[in-house]
C-alpha cells in the first residue's frame, strides 16, 4: 500500500468536550460561540471532518452529552456526515465519589458508580458505538486511608460486571493515569495494571493509552510495543504534556515522541481502521479557539503519520540486524526530517479538500456564525 493510500485510510476521533468550555483546576475560561448541546458539538465536529478528512467520528462523555434520543442524535450526526463513536463514562464529578467510585469502601456508592458504567453501555447500544472507554479518578491521598488490596477486588468486581453487559460487538477500553487527583496512590495508575485487568477480563477488553498520562521521560512507544504484541492496545488518547496531564494539543510540545509511537503502529500494521484501534484526541483547549486547535491537532497527527510511513523498513531491517547503529538511526531520522505538508497538500486535493484546512477554516465564516448564533443558554463545557 502506498504512503498515499495508508494516509487516506487514517481516522481520527474528537472528543465532544474539547469543544467546550474548559480549563485549569482554578479556572474555566468561557469563550464565544463554543457548543451549547450535544448537537452543537457534532455541529462543530462535522466542519472538522469537512475540513481534514479524517476525523469521522465524535466521542460522547455521560453525563455531559446526555441527551433523551440517542437514536435521534446518531441521526442528526449522520446526517452532517459524522458518526457517534466511543462513550466515555464519568464517575468523578459527584458528590459520592469523593473517596473513590467503583473502589469506594462503601458498597452503595460502588453500586451507583456501576449502575452509571452500565447505563453507559445502554447508550452504546442506541448509538451503536463499539467503545466503552473507561477511566477513573479512584485513589488515595493518604498511606492508610484505605485497603490498596481491597480496592484492587472491587476494581476487578466492577469491571467483571460491565464486562459481562457488553454485546459480542462491543469493548471496553480502560485508562491509566499516573496520578491526579489521587497524590498517595491511584487505582489505575500505569498500563501494567490496566493490563493485568484487561487479560482477566478477556479478549474484549483493552488498554487506552493517554499520551499525558506517564511520568516524565516515559518511553511511550515502548508500551504501544508491548500492548501491539500483546494484542492489548484498544486506543489512543492523545495530547501533549510539558510537566504532567498538560492535554495540550497533540504534537505540541514533543512531536518527535509522536512519530516515535506512530512509527511503532506502522511497523505493526496497525494504522488501518480494520487493525481495531481506536485513535482518539482528549484535549482541552483553554486559552486557543476550540475547532482550529482541534484542527492543527488532527493534522498533527497525520503529519506524523505521514513521517512515519516514510521510514524505510527495507534499510532500517538490515541496519539492524547488521548491528548499524547509525544507519538503523538515520533510516529513522532521515524518515523524520522529511517535509511532509507539500505531500499531504497534494493528497488533500486528491481528495477533494482545501490543501489547507486551517486556512480553509478561517475563510468559511464559520467561526463567526457561531458566535453569532450561539447566543443565550448555558455554554457545554466541564460539568455542563
Amino acid at each position: 500500500m502506498s504512503v498515499k493510500d495508508a494516509l487516506r485510510e487514517q481516522r481520527i476521533e474528537t472528543p465532544s468536550w474539547a469543544y467546550g468550555n474548559s480549563g485549569t483546576r482554578f479556572k474555566v475560561f468561557a469563550q464565544q460561540g463554543v457548543p451549547r448541546t450535544p448537537y452543537e458539538k457534532i455541529d462543530d465536529a462535522a466542519v472538522v471532518h469537512r475540513l481534514t478528512g479524517i476525523a469521522p467520528t465524535v466521542a460522547l462523555h455521560i453525563p455531559w452529552d446526555r441527551v433523551d434520543d440517542y437514536g435521534k442524535l446518531s441521526e442528526y450526526a449522520r446526517d452532517r456526515g459524522v458518526a457517534l463513536g466511543a462513550i466515555n463514562s464519568n464517575v468523578f464529578q459527584d458528590d459520592d465519589y469523593k473517596l473513590g467510585s467503583v473502589c469506594h469502601p462503601d458498597a452503595t456508592v460502588r453500586r451507583k458508580a456501576i449502575g452509571h458504567l452500565l447505563d453507559c453501555v445502554d447508550i452504546m447500544d442506541q448509538t451503536g458505538s463499539r467503545d466503552l472507554k473507561l477511566w477513573f479518578a479512584d485513589g488515595l491521598n493518604y498511606p492508610g486511608q484505605d485497603n490498596l488490596r481491597a480496592r484492587q477486588d472491587r476494581l476487578a468486581e466492577a469491571l467483571a460486571e460491565t464486562y459481562e453487559r457488553l454485546g459480542a460487538d462491543q469493548r471496553m477500553l480502560l485508562e491509566y493515569k499516573l496520578f491526579e487527583p489521587a497524590f498517595y496512590a491511584t487505582d489505575v495508575p500505569d498500563w501494567g495494571t490496566a493490563f493485568a485487568h484487561c487479560v482477566q477480563l478477556g479478549e474484549r477488553a483493552q488498554v487506552v493509552i493517554d499520551t499525558g498520562h506517564h511520568a516524565p521521560g516515559t518511553n511511550i512507544e515502548f508500551i504501544v510495543s508491548f500492548l501491539l504484541r500483546a494484542d492489548k492496545l484498544g486506543a489512543f488518547d492523545f495530547n501533549s504534556r510539558f510537566y504532567a496531564d498538560d492535554d495540550l494539543m497533540a504534537g505540541a510540545a514533543d512531536p518527535f515522541q509522536l512519530f516515535r509511537i506512530m512509527h511503532e503502529i506502522v511497523l505493526a500494521d496497525a494504522l488501518k481502521p480494520a487493525a481495531g484501534i481506536a485513535f482518539m484526541l482528549d484535549q482541552c483547549h483553554n486559552l486557543e479557539p476550540k475547532i482550529p486547535a482541534i484542527i492543527r491537532s488532527v493534522l498533527n497527527v497525520q503529519e506524523a503519520t505521514a513521517k512515519a510511513l516514510l521510514v524505510d523498513q527495507k534499510m532500517l531491517s538490515e541496519a539492524q540486524q547488521a548491528g548499524d547503529v547509525l544507519g538503523a538511526n538515520a533510516a529513522v531520522m532521515d524518515a523524520y526530517n522529511t517535509d511532509v505538508r507539500p505531500l499531504l497538500r497534494e493528497l488533500r486535493a486528491e481528495m477533494g479538500l482545501d490543501p489547507d484546512p486551517m486556512a480553509a477554516y478561517r475563510r468559511s465564516g464559520y467561526a463567526e456564525q457561531i458566535v453569532r448564533e450561539r447566543v443565550g443558554g448555558e455554554a457545554a463545557g466541564w460539568g455542563a
